[in-house]
């Protein structure tokens, strides 16, 4: 693949090319992609490679162990098997991708490639971040109603949640293409550089939920924070059986808690980032950019790790799906500990 002088980035002529993309070779005044790439052009095919495979893997491993295992057949479990949907396919068509433009810097046919890829990259952002927000609705019933979940939170409203939060996250992620915000250019990646449509994309996409979120999961601590001092001060038999209950409940908010958390900690910076940018009267280092956009693809890595971490379910069940004791019998039934 080809850069032209055109559609060369600005940089000055008698700088190398390796001062423009590590992975390009100077012919004439022309820079082609080059065939003996540098160490640099490898580690980075590497290091992204690894990324996309960690990402793939960890979901597959949520997504089987859920649908596999009937104990994990809870409408808890089934926002995170949505959740790990999402974070799959970002691993399949978002970080291959998103690789392609960081380390060939351009793309031939770079229209058609934006818009695809703008298109599947804020659909399954948005759709991530809808399941949070369920997440934090099954929380908050779970937490703060409890004699009323099963009731309220049920497998079909489970189904309803899931089935509308991805499809408004299509309509987001297609509606931003056909609008014709998303303008893809060859200089850097594809940003949406026009501010009514960054700023619409923002809050409904990120600003909105999140809000929304952060004021759950504070009614959800501090009604925990009561069931706490509540049960400290009983000591009667019947209120240590809800008390095993609660703690159980709270175990679970406190972990998916964190999955929220880290998912403020890896997009917050780009949103903000793509919303003061045209405020400010220059250009963000393309570095940068590339950078941030990565920090966000890499929270769809860091979710199982963080199951993993504190579910022991989820560990008893990676161990037997690796191990391959799934293919020698029916194990649907097995209590995971």
């Amino acid at each position: 693949y080809y850069l032209s002088n055109s559609t060369q980035p600005t940089v000055n002529r008698t700088y190398s090319v390796n001062n423009i993309h590590p992975c390009y070779d100077s012919i004439n005044t022309t820079y082609i992609f080059t065939s003996k790439p540098s160490v640099i052009c490898v580690l980075l095919y590497i290091f992204l490679g690894s990324l996309s495979v960690v990402t793939m893997c960890g979901n597959l491993l949520v997504i089987i162990s859920i649908i596999y295992f009937k104990q994990l057949h809870i409408p808890t479990n089934y926002l995170i098997l949505s959740l790990a949907v999402a974070d799959l396919l970002v691993g399949v068509l978002v970080f291959p991708s998103s690789m392609a433009l960081t380390v060939t810097s351009c793309w031939y046919h770079e229209a058609l490639f934006c818009k695809v890829r703008g298109s599947f990259d804020v659909t399954l952002s948005t759709a991530s971040i809808l399941n949070l927000c369920c997440i934090s609705v099954d929380r908050y019933y779970a937490v703060c109603q409890p004699l009323t979940y099963k009731s309220k939170i049920n497998h079909s409203v489970v189904v309803i949640m899931i089935l509308m939060s991805w499809g408004i996250a299509a309509l987001i992620g297609v509606g931003i293409i056909i609008a014709g915000f998303n303008q893809g250019k060859c200089e850097g990646s594809c940003l949406t550089d026009a501010l009514i449509s960054t700023t619409l994309a923002c809050i409904f996409s990120f600003y909105m939920p999140v809000i929304i979120m952060l004021c759950i999961y504070l009614k959800i601590l501090l009604v925990a924070q009561r069931q706490a001092n509540r049960i400290q001060s009983t000591i009667c038999q019947s209120t240590k059986s809800e008390a095993t209950v609660s703690k159980m409940e709270r175990k679970a908010t406190k972990t998916l808690a964190t999955v929220m958390g880290v998912f403020l900690l890896c997009w917050t910076p780009y949103f903000l980032c793509i919303v003061f940018q045209p405020l400010t009267y220059s250009v963000t280092p393309v570095a940068v950019i590339e950078t941030l956009n990565w920090l966000t693809l890499s929270n769809s890595m860091l979710n199982p790790f963080i199951y993993a971490f504190f579910y022991s379910w989820f560990r008893s069940a990676s161990r037997m799906i690796i191990s391959g004791k799934i293919f020698q019998g029916n194990l649907a039934n097995s209590k995971l500990l």
